[in-house]
């Protein structure tokens, strides 16, 4: 089944000229199907485009789901049109009432920024906080992992002195982990960060189960034995391009970047690059989604106390 979204947003043209399958909200009402709940908290600048990029893992799925976009930052953004925002995405006010069956919360570039510095932060912590009664998984990407990790568990803010760029291999830790399930033993993944993530501190100061690692990125992938709360440190959902990109606004801005490690052919930003990690990035979803969201939630949300102790 296709994931749920509203007829006019971006994406549907996007990603049907992927030849993904999705669902325009129309149809899907006309479908007697109890999709999946699952609120999408968009921290990214270009909203748009991070979108597009976790839509598409998220459609390989025979689970219908239905999007809710979410935001909590109220400035004019500058990367986001404002039509597009008011007409997509609604205010925390507006669900903290309600159940959902999956909640996503993204990265942002706010890796060098303090905690209480972040303008939205109070209402950041509150959405971490109401996700334990009222979702039945969450999963937070990068930076969000690092925000995550000091509400939940009080650990202070880990930053690396060199940002971590490029795509690096990681291996399991866990293969019976339903989470890593299908995995190869060794999968490549992508990185964009100044948080770090070392795995000794993870294990000495939470209780999560790390299921991926490496030597380089430390934690990957690392989940809550209740499979409440999933953590990924990377950015699976990263476009063959998004590096590039990113590689290439840091030379413009004159920060003098260092070059993405096992990104770019022969390690030459003039070739074309290519993603190695895209099948690994579909199953992480596809799991999270039937192993994490699927398999737990109520077919009411109403009727179950999602209160994580």
């Amino acid at each position: 089944m296709p994931i749920c979204i509203p007829d006019t947003l971006p994406a549907v043209d996007v990603l049907r000229n992927e030849n993904i399958f999705i669902m325009s909200s129309s149809r899907a009402k006309s479908q007697e199907i109890r999709p999946l709940k699952v609120l999408f908290l968009n921290l990214m600048p270009k909203k748009i485009e991070t979108e597009n990029q976790f839509l598409r893992l998220l459609s390989n799925s025979a689970l219908q789901i239905d999007i809710q976009f979410l935001r909590i930052d109220q400035r004019t953004s500058k990367n986001t049109p404002t039509e597009h925002l008011n007409s997509f995405y609604c205010d925390f006010e507006n669900i903290k009432a309600q159940n959902f069956d999956g909640l996503i919360i993204t990265g942002a570039p706010l890796g060098k920024v303090a905690f209480d510095e972040v303008v939205y932060w109070p209402q950041l912590v509150e959405i971490i906080s109401w996700a334990k009664e009222h979702v039945t998984s969450t999963l937070f990407v990068c930076w969000a992992v690092q925000a995550a990790l000091n509400v939940l568990y009080g650990l202070p803010k880990m930053t690396r002195q060199q940002k971590l760029s490029g795509v690096y291999a990681h291996n399991i830790t866990n293969p019976q982990a339903p989470l890593t399930r299908g995995f190869d033993d060794t999968f490549l993944a992508p990185h964009s960060r100044y948080a770090d993530f070392p795995s000794d501190v993870i294990r000495e100061k939470t209780d999560l189960m790390i299921l991926a690692e490496s030597k380089i990125t430390g934690a990957y992938l690392m989940a809550t034995k209740d499979k409440r709360m999933a953590f990924v440190t990377g950015h699976p959902e990263y476009d063959s391009y998004t590096l590039a990109n990113e590689y290439f606004r840091d030379i413009h801005a004159g920060i003098n970047p260092t070059l993405p490690e096992n990104y770019f052919p022969e390690n030459n930003p003039e070739f074309e690059p290519k993603a190695k990690w895209r099948s690994h990035a579909y199953l992480l979803f596809s799991n999270w989604l039937n192993y994490y969201v699927y398999q737990l939630t109520p077919y009411d949300l109403n009727t179950r106390d999602l209160t994580i102790d």
